[in-house]
């Protein structure tokens, strides 16, 4: 993860005191207190470098970026020499998906300060984001060879060798990731230790720490923990309880700390991989490793049935994630952009998709029907019962992209340019899940290309099942690859 800060230099009398006082507030969060030093200070002179700095950063802070931007250009034309303000513009730049000049101001910060650490991580992050993890590893090692210490540095490293398949290397570097500013600690209580990965007597509280997604895809490992133990407690959201409780191994499940049981250790679910020592190769994919309650897939089969011509393929689709998510700018799409596929014959859409996206359904024109389940859908049990109706599910990166490959169901997943490393680098396949395909952007945020191979690799699985269907008379017919 990279960093911004603003500072200030030697200036005189009240001008340096107030600096000096901004500096201070912005380093503890104090936004408007620092942008209320810095105004005093452009009052008397309106092309104060540090000053307009101070100000951008508080923008950015505020998630402002234009002027942000505005602002951080302008101190540097005043001050071009300062490598700080280089270093600030390149973070700026890169979350603006304005990559060359990032590079140029990162690769200016780190030519002109070669020793500090905060501007090799910030090219760190640049370099993973333009897709090039072997330029993050090197700037993030240049970092901790200054500062060993630097979470952002070891955290940054961890995504780029895990993109890359160095997973033992990689594993280790990724528990820095609770060191980050801002990750609040994992338990409240440190009366027991975390777990090693021997076998024990007694409890082990698994913590589910990430997203739905990571959830699932590291909940394959809840086996491996169960063997070296005498019972797993697994502290999750309600959310996630139904598809995890599937798993026999789990004795327990809550989410309020207090109703927490008494255990001998814990560990994160993301820490799993490293003490099962996970590598490519030797991922346990025992697919599938969750499945859709039979009364409730019975009851959605029966439901589509109804509203799809049996003429049709059903294809499940998911164009957004969650607006939270830190990369979801470059994640999702709308539901406009899938058009391609929209105009496709021989198959129907079943949305999937759920939240705010949803009202894109509204303005949906396609040959192809689109039938929107979303509103009806309660949980991921649903879901799960909906997918294993449906021939294929076509996704962006969300943790319906993983739901679907838990359960063993051909699903297409739309990367963006620089994937999260769990899909790694230039494969179509995904050593996690054997029925995942992947369609990669060739460029930062160019989703048409993408959205056109899916739609042409569809409309020949569709032509293929049609010539079978012929074949056969009417017989059963191939699934999508």
């Amino acid at each position: 993860m990279s960093a911004l800060t603003a500072t200030t230099i030697e200036e005189p009398a009240s001008g340096a005191a107030l600096m000096a006082l901004a500096t201070e507030h912005e380093r503890a969060g104090r936004v408007d207190e620092a942008r209320a030093c810095a105004e005093q200070v452009l009052a008397a002179d309106p092309d104060h470098a540090d000053a307009l700095q101070m100000m951008g950063a508080a923008a950015f802070r505020d998630g402002r970026m234009d002027e942000a931007l505005r602002l951080m250009e302008r101190s540097r034309e005043i001050d071009p020499a300062k490598t700080l303000y280089a270093r600030n513009l390149c973070e700026v730049y890169r979350l603006l998906g304005r990559y060359d000049e990032a590079l140029q101001a990162g690769l200016s910060a780190v030519l002109g300060d070669p020793r500090d650490p905060i501007a090799h991580v910030n090219l760190s992050v640049l370099r993973l984001a333009r897709g090039e993890p072997a330029e993050a590893i090197v700037s993030a090692e240049r970092a901790l060879a200054l500062d060993p210490t630097l979470p952002g540095a070891h955290f940054g490293l961890a995504e780029a060798l895990l993109l890359r398949g160095e997973f033992a290397r990689g594993w280790e570097e990724y528990e820095w990731r609770f060191r980050l500013k801002g990750v609040p600690t994992l338990m409240p209580r440190t009366d027991i230790p975390q777990w090693d990965g021997a076998p024990v007597e007694g409890r082990i509280v698994l913590i589910a720490d990430q997203g739905f997604g990571d959830c699932i895809q590291f909940s394959r490992f809840i086996p491996w923990a169960a063997a070296r133990c005498q019972g797993l407690v697994l502290a999750c959201g309600k959310e996630m309880q139904p598809l995890l409780g599937q798993f026999s191994d789990v004795t327990s499940m809550f989410d309020q700390w207090n109703d927490c049981p008494e255990a001998v250790a814990y560990l994160p679910l993301s820490g799993l991989p490293r003490l099962a020592e996970a590598k490519l190769g030797a991922i346990p994919a025992e697919i599938p490793y969750l499945r859709a309650e039979p009364d409730r897939k019975a009851a959605w089969t029966a439901r589509l049935a109804a509203l799809v011509s049996p003429r049709h393929r059903r294809v499940g689709l998911v164009w957004a994630g969650r607006p939270t998510h830190r990369n979801d700018h470059n994640r999702s799409v709308s539901l406009k952009t899938l058009a391609p596929i929209a105009a496709l014959d021989g198959l129907s859409l079943i949305s999937l998709q759920k939240g705010p996206p949803q009202g894109q359904v509204a303005e949906f024109f396609g040959r192809a029907p689109l039938v929107n389940l979303g509103p009806e859908i309660d949980d991921f049990r649903d879901t799960a019962a909906i997918i294993e109706a449906l021939d294929l599910v076509v996704t962006v990166d969300t943790a319906v992209a993983h739901l679907a490959g838990a359960l063993g169901k051909p699903v297409w997943i739309m990367t963006p340019f620089a994937p999260d490393w769990r899909w790694l680098e230039k494969r179509a396949d995904s050593p996690w899940y054997p029925t995942v395909r992947l369609f990669r952007q060739a460029a930062p945020r160019e989703w048409g290309p993408v959205v056109e191979a899916v739609a042409v690799a569809l409309a020949s699985e569709l032509a293929s099942l049609r010539r079978t269907d012929l074949s056969g008379a009417g017989g059963s017919a191939a699934r999508p690859r």
